[in-house]
């Protein structure tokens, strides 16, 4: 009776040794920042606008992935000869297809969406920048096509964190996200 007693009671203390160091494993990616990272985008006057929230210096490729890993995916990418740009606003898609005209600005597009892709259609945008340390940010589509007309122009909105502006971005970057180019405090 004591030897079967003590067999519950040690497979019982196994079981809760394994389920208190499962628990207490840390699950995030090791490259995973600390806080959720941001962009902000929002269409004003037929065009997609980016807004890093702050700037980033030493900007070579910025890469628009629509519905990423889906067989709707469909890419844009602009780029910059070395040492890169510092971007912080850029004007980059209109809704009825194609690249925000050429500015002068000092990305290019090297890879334009296929001709016949409607990224107003997709569910997603992955959002991310080469050059400087910087983290990726995905935005809902549908959302900011959807709302940006019920926002000042200078809001835009930054993916979970919902609709910010200037001063928003300045309070928050670092307490509850980070802007795509911010390094990670933690």
């Amino acid at each position: 009776m004591v030897d079967m007693t003590s067999r519950r009671l040690s497979v019982a203390c196994a079981g809760l040794l394994a389920a208190a160091t499962i628990a207490a494993c840390d699950t995030r990616s090791q490259f995973e920042p600390s806080l959720p990272p941001a962009a902000g985008f929002r269409v004003t006057d037929g065009v997609l606008k980016l807004w890093t929230g702050t700037p980033c210096s030493g900007v070579i490729r910025l890469t628009l992935i629509f519905d990423v890993g889906t067989q709707e995916s469909a890419e844009q990418v602009w780029t910059a000869p070395q040492p890169g740009v510092t971007l912080e606003h850029m004007d980059l898609l209109t809704t009825s297809g194609g690249s925000a005209p050429d500015t002068g600005g000092p990305l290019h597009v090297q890879k334009p969406l296929p001709p016949d892709y409607d990224w107003t259609t997709a569910r997603w945008i992955n959002f991310s920048v080469d050059g400087p340390k910087a983290f990726g940010a995905r935005v809902d589509v549908a959302r900011v096509l959807r709302e940006s007309a019920e926002h000042p122009s200078g809001s835009y909105l930054f993916g979970e964190r919902g609709w910010m502006d200037a001063s928003d971005v300045q309070r928050e970057n670092q307490k509850s996200f980070l802007t795509v180019c911010t390094p990670d405090p933690g």
